[in-house]
């Protein structure tokens, strides 16, 4: 089990699309739910986004904020980078350079 000061970290992994959303808007709204202070998403196997999963990002980083914490997105490969800054979500979202140690800490 996590300390409560680790951060809670979402593993996504494939093609984040119109298709899988339902299923990681359940899984965000569950941590949510419990008002982490973090909550890391680890993009690490993710091949590919589309504008409904860079959404359903957005809403999870605006719940997370409302209640006064933060969403990092991690190890953010260099398709899913380029998507990002593509829509100028790079300057949006925290991205943290410090991947493993993020990770390491759940």
């Amino acid at each position: 089990m996590a300390r409560p000061e680790s951060p809670h970290v979402i593993p996504l992994k494939g093609e984040i699309d119109l298709h899988v959303c339902p299923r990681i808007v359940r899984s965000l709204a569950g941590v949510t739910a419990k008002r982490p202070k973090h909550i890391v998403v680890d993009l690490s196997r993710v091949t590919f986004i589309d504008s409904s999963g860079l959404a359903v990002l957005i809403h999870a980083m605006q719940d997370v904020k409302e209640y006064g914490g933060t969403l990092t997105l991690s190890v953010i490969t260099a398709d899913v980078r380029a998507i990002l800054e593509m829509a100028r979500l790079d300057q949006v979202f925290l991205i943290d350079p410090r991947d493993d140690e993020l990770l390491a800490a759940d």
